[in-house]
């Protein structure tokens, strides 16, 4: 029996502003426990919620940007459940009047533009923080993350693959960073994700029992986690068991999951309106306001960097997966009119560099006036392409300008004929074998030659000349 996954996701992401969501306490992160906090986000008797307005102008502008309907009156309500990290017993958040609802952003994946659906994003409070000593025979609560502001994004449940569920949140991730409201950090828990996931009869349309996934901390923890859950039901199902409604915890150490609990539905939580807390409304001004101030956002700045710049699709779209990174490039051509080279040292060597020293691009050791400086010398043949690797490896490691490395270890590029042509009569007359097999017609030894012309010259020689000079040469014993 053939199967189809049936994938919603559930980001909770935690929104950049100075304080909490109804008091004025800090949101720093890696303070000392319990130092962030005041009666109202300890849920001291008789205190009163005061409403951030950041974090609505935060949540309006996600909202406007995945094109959601925003609400003209939302409310808040309370979500009642006991745990040792949640001070009042409950949690503060939006439930029947969310202030977005039905909303989209686009994937891509292999090729293919879809379309995800998004139910609803509503502003809510963060809950505490449990410290477990494995030594210890009790846990320590840190509260200082109480009362942070999130914004939950629900998902349509249109997401079919673990690919496409890790495809959506590296998009809604880069959504967050370009509008800068959320750093989007899973490993400090600023963007957070839910998986539930089932399975039904591929054709049919009624959905199966689906489970919830937690401790999701990285894409690719949510890319396994779903694809170990899909294959754990498809097995369950054809053994002639029953999938049932729970919360399952991703072990990334075993490579399974294990039952967290059984699965809350919304009347678990006796969900009500929060008397301390007026209901919201947002007029037409506030949201053209906001619309207004908005920053290009990934796909219009893919579209631009295709027909302004002659990008490839692909290029375009890695070169705008951050909003860093898009500028990067764009500061680089401001110094360098070779849109497609600059594209290519920023993909390859730049971000290879990056990924293994676990920068991001604003932690960059060379500059994009530096990257452009050095692509200039190549264009200009002072140096060639493989020397301007050497010259860039100097350049990470000291942040020397290129042109004082090229001129210090004496790198520039030998362009003279005389000089190249005596190299390649050199190498010829070395290799007397490998000369007669070219001319019986084995071309592919032409590389040969080239290669010890290259390191003769330790690489300085001129490339183009280097070809010319050694196919005349060739040529030249030829009848």
């Amino acid at each position: 029996m053939e199967f189809e996954p049936v994938i919603g996701l559930e980001v909770h992401a935690q929104l950049k502003t100075k304080s909490k969501i109804f008091c004025g306490c800090s949101t720093a992160f890696g303070a000392e426990p319990n130092t962030h906090v005041c009666p109202i986000c300890l849920g001291m008797p008789g205190v009163l919620p005061v409403l951030n307005k950041k974090v609505v102008e935060y949540a309006l502008r996600m909202a406007i940007a995945t094109h959601c309907r925003i609400a003209p009156e939302s409310r808040f309500a309370r979500k009642n459940y006991f745990y040792p990290d949640l001070p009042k017993g409950y949690q503060i958040s939006q439930y029947e009047l969310p202030i977005a609802l039905n909303g989209h952003i686009d994937i891509e994946l292999n090729g293919a533009i879809k379309r995800i659906g998004i139910t609803r994003i509503h502003m809510e409070e963060d809950a505490g923080k449990l410290l477990h000593d494995p030594d210890q025979s009790f846990s320590r609560v840190d509260l200082n993350r109480t009362g942070v502001p999130l914004i939950e994004i629900v998902s349509e449940p249109d997401l079919r693959s673990a690919e496409e569920a890790g495809a959506y949140l590296r998009k809604l991730r880069s959504f967050l960073r370009y509008l800068d409201i959320c750093d989007g950090n899973m490993e400090e828990g600023s963007f957070r994700c839910d998986a539930n996931v089932s399975i039904r009869p591929a054709g049919t349309k009624p959905f199966g029992t689906r489970t919830e996934l937690k401790n999701l901390n990285s894409f690719k923890h949510v890319e396994k986690a779903i694809a170990y859950e899909i294959n754990r039901q498809k097995d369950v199902v054809l053994d002639g068991g029953e999938i049932f409604q729970e919360t399952l915890l991703w072990n990334p150490d075993r490579g399974l999951t294990t039952t967290m609990r059984s699965k809350e539905d919304a009347h678990d939580y006796r969900y009500f309106p929060d008397p301390d807390l007026l209901p919201l409304t947002v007029d037409d001004n506030w949201i053209q306001q906001i619309t207004q101030t908005l920053p290009e956002l990934p796909d219009a700045k893919q579209e631009r960097f295709m027909a302004a710049y002659g990008l490839p699709a692909y290029d375009a779209c890695v070169l705008t997966t951050s909003r860093e990174l898009a500028d990067y490039f764009e500061t680089c051509l401001e110094n360098y009119s070779n849109s497609k080279q600059a594209a290519n040292w920023i993909m390859g060597s730049l971000l290879a560099l990056l990924n293994t020293e676990g920068k991001d691009i604003q932690q960059s050791p060379i500059s994009p006036q530096a990257l452009a400086a050095l692509l200039k010398l190549i264009d200009s043949n002072i140096i060639s392409g493989k020397i301007a690797k050497i010259v860039f490896d100097e350049m990470a490691e000291t942040g020397k300008p290129p042109e004082i490395i090229v001129q210090e270890k004496g790198l520039v590029q030998v362009t003279d004929t005389s000089e190249i042509e005596k190299v390649v009569l050199k190498v010829l007359a070395q290799s007397p074998k490998e000369v007669l097999d070219y001319r019986n017609g084995k071309e592919k030894v032409f590389g040969f030659f080239v290669g010890q012309v290259m390191r003769e010259t330790k690489g300085k020689a001129n490339p183009q000349r280097v070809n010319e000079i050694l196919k005349i040469q060739l040529g030249a014993g030829q009848k």
